[in-house]
């Protein structure tokens, strides 16, 4: 896939802001579930695939959209960070994001490691989807989670865990393929967004009618 040709999907009229995006892994799973996309992130992002405003997530406008997502920084509580000893290096931004989120009125996602003080309204992996990553990673929602459910983890042998460097294998395995594979490393599969963006198209929905 290229950050030029996007795949076909089937638009809904709904606008998502995806804070601290990345390359774009979620944001390209709100894509694919209808929905029109704007990323924000103080990095620049050259094969970000959608309208991108390099910004700092923490005071980027969020009036004009109908669900906003952030995934602040998981450095803080990465377990690869508290190995090195390093995770004092790395902003903890989840509590000042999360507060801003629930005083905007907005829907909202957040999306972290499962290490980090959340709710796992979603807990999240790609065997689940069907892809030969692990990734796992949590979901606290202004919704509060249900809908339907995934299957169960399914770590079998011959799964990619990450990334190693230099290879394209773990950035295709995640369905990110217009991205380096250094993007990836930081990025989390399309799938696992769509499946959120479902479960809050139904559940607002109802909540509506």
């Amino acid at each position: 896939m290229s950050a030029r040709v996007l795949p076909l999907r089937r638009p809904n009229g709904l606008r998502v802001l995806d804070l601290c995006c990345g390359a774009g892994g979620l944001s390209m799973g709100y894509y694919l579930a209808g929905f029109d996309v704007v990323g924000v992130d103080s990095a620049p992002q050259p094969n970000y695939p959608f309208a991108f405003h390099q910004a700092d997530a923490l005071t980027f406008p969020l009036g004009g959209f109908d669900l906003v997502h952030a995934s602040w920084p998981c450095q803080h509580y990465a377990r690869v960070t508290a190995w090195r000893g390093s995770q004092g290096d790395h902003p903890d931004l989840l509590a000042h994001g999360r507060a801003r989120l629930a005083a905007s009125g907005i829907p909202w996602v957040m999306e972290n490691v499962p290490e980090a003080p959340m709710r796992p309204d979603y807990l999240l992996c790609g065997t689940q989807f069907g892809l030969n990553v692990k990734r796992h990673r949590a979901f606290e929602t202004s919704w509060g989670g249900g809908g339907d459910l995934v299957a169960p983890c399914w770590h079998r042998p011959g799964l990619l865990a990450f990334a190693h460097k230099g290879e394209r294998a773990y950035a295709d395995a995640m369905g990110c393929t217009w991205m380096t594979n250094k993007e990836a490393r930081q990025a989390v599969p399309p799938a696992y967004s769509q499946h959120i963006a479902r479960q809050f198209l139904t559940l607002e929905g109802s909540a509506a009618a």
